[in-house]
């Protein structure tokens, strides 16, 4: 059992697709404080995980092990925040568009007994995203909420030219790295 310090839905649902046992606990972590000293993806992202990580634990404690993470989106080493509005998450799926992005994500898992820190990335290459599939997906709003306005499991799915790295990690938490920890934690509780 583990606490997701997480609203996501989508990592919500990659624990429930590894079958981990979960509770789900919203904490409040500002990052938009970070943005301006953290500039590089790579910076930003491990502080705004370290950020809700010590948030977590200041409200939650450690009798359930916590799991949190962020994710970041970049193209050019510029990082693409979650779109405000529909021009704004226009503007940036158009520098994704014939390009590479990275997506970045940091796991943190922190027990009474162990404590593990992730940086993940995953590269995708897209091909070039039709004008009218683009509004299509800009009018239905399944971009709000996302880092970079990016779904790769969703509509950014059929432009993927190539990939490099976990899908989990470019959906939000990389659950191949945390899935040995979760069993170690239980085998160091097994011993105690």
């Amino acid at each position: 059992m583990v606490r997701l310090a997480s609203s996501s839905e989508t990592r919500a649902k990659i624990l429930k697709e590894s079958k981990i046992e979960f509770i789900q606990s919203d904490i409040h972590f500002d990052e938009d404080i970070l943005i301006e000293k953290y500039k590089h993806p790579r910076s930003f992202v491990y502080h705004a995980t370290k950020g809700k990580l010590q948030a977590a634990i200041d409200k939650y404690g450690l009798d359930i092990p916590i799991v949190v993470a962020d994710t970041v989106v970049s193209v050019n080493e510029k990082i693409l925040r979650k779109a405000k509005d529909e021009k704004e998450a226009l503007e940036i799926l158009k520098l994704q568009s014939e390009n590479i992005v990275s997506i970045l994500t940091c796991t943190a898992f922190k027990s009474k007994n162990l404590e593990y820190l992730d940086l993940s990335a995953t590269y995708y290459h897209f091909s070039k995203f039709d004008e009218k599939d683009l509004q299509n997906y800009i009018e239905s709003g399944e971009w709000k909420g996302k880092a970079g306005a990016c779904m790769v499991e969703g509509f950014c799915k059929k432009y993927i030219k190539s990939v490099k790295g976990f899908e989990s990690c470019a959906r939000g938490l990389t659950i191949e790295k945390l899935l040995p920890l979760i069993e170690l934690n239980e085998d160091i509780k097994k011993n105690i």
